[in-house]
């Protein structure tokens, strides 16, 4: 029995699903980090470091759109090449 979620090509729609999940959860903490940031800056601890904090928030948002992205172009890829393959 095939699984509920598989496509005709036999590749999860999950992951497609969980891709377009991480690209979105990327840009939400872009969006998120200018409202967050002044917040930690009132905080003593977080103030003298607010740069690495940046750095932080920026590159989870940017580790989280590019595993994304990646797994959306490689659900894309692998359906293209099996539809070419059938041809």
């Amino acid at each position: 029995m095939k699984h509920l979620l598989m496509n005709k090509f036999g590749r999860s729609q999950l992951q497609l699903i969980w891709g377009a999940a991480l690209v979105l959860a990327g840009i939400g903490v872009i969006f998120r980090i200018p409202q967050v940031i002044p917040r930690l800056k009132q905080i003593e601890q977080f103030a003298a470091g607010i740069g690495f904090v940046y750095f932080c928030a920026y590159f989870i948002a940017l580790a989280l759109i590019v595993g994304g992205g990646r797994k959306i172009y490689q659900y894309w890829r692998d359906a293209h090449n099996k539809k070419a393959a059938e041809e």
